[in-house]
């Protein structure tokens, strides 16, 4: 090993000795959802109509704490949905309510891929207020983390060392790491960035070279990020 990845990983690992539980934060939710979809170019604009309403309807649903619509920077024929409700039985609920089911059904004949709702546990969130107020210019980077199962919990160690530090930059205004339920191998990042400038600069911070340095050996597939605009 090089000596200065074997020092960028010594630093990382010792940048922070005690990192909070997602219980013991206040305002995190009790329930998290990260949904992709992908449909026809042509569609899209009905698309974001949807997702529009869809937005204003779920937020006024009963235990939502944080409802997003995303739209994908380089292919805008994708989108992502970024959900925290208050326990799994107020996203159950949300999930079966008439203006979801509309939603659905009025979205199905433009979806050129399954329709991917992914539920999640928090497991270093921060608070869940971070990010509201973030501008037109905000970029909200998404990103997908696989590892092989017996590094699981060592994976976690690791993401919830980079939480600490990345929510501290200048230019972050959310920082969250969620756990895949069906798959607790599976993790996902939930960034939001002032501007692309902020985000360029976190992914060259030391904390952030050393994390990828050590997630490189235990990883299942490709580190896939993904850049979108808010709707709001």
């Amino acid at each position: 090993m090089k000596p200065i990845i074997r020092i960028l990983m010594l630093a990382f690992a010792c940048a922070l000795t005690a990192i909070p539980s997602a219980q013991a934060q206040s305002g995190v939710a009790g329930a998290y959802t990260v949904s992709y979809i992908e449909v026809f170019p042509t569609g899209e604009n009905d698309a974001v109509a949807l997702l529009r309403n869809l937005v204003k309807t779920s937020r006024a649903s009963a235990g939502n704490l944080r409802f997003e619509a995303l739209q994908r920077i380089d292919r805008s024929n994708h989108f992502a949905i970024v959900e925290a409700w208050k326990d799994k039985a107020a996203h159950d609920a949300h999930v079966a309510a008439g203006h979801t089911r509309d939603y659905r059904a009025r979205l199905a004949p433009m979806l050129i891929s399954a329709y991917d709702e992914r539920p999640h546990t928090g497991l270093a969130t921060g608070p869940l207020s971070a990010g509201s107020l973030a501008g037109g210019g905000a970029v909200f980077a998404v990103t997908h983390v696989d590892v092989i199962p017996p590094k699981k919990d060592e994976a976690i160690g690791n993401l919830q060392r980079l939480a600490g530090p990345s929510r501290s930059e200048p230019g972050n205004l959310r920082y969250e790491v969620q756990q895949q339920n069906s798959r607790p191998n599976h993790f996902t990042l939930v960034e939001i960035w002032h501007d692309q400038n902020a985000l360029e600069a976190h992914e060259t911070a030391t904390h952030t070279r050393a994390f990828r340095d050590l997630l490189l050996p235990m990883s299942g597939s490709l580190f896939d990020q993904r850049l979108y605009r808010s709707f709001d």
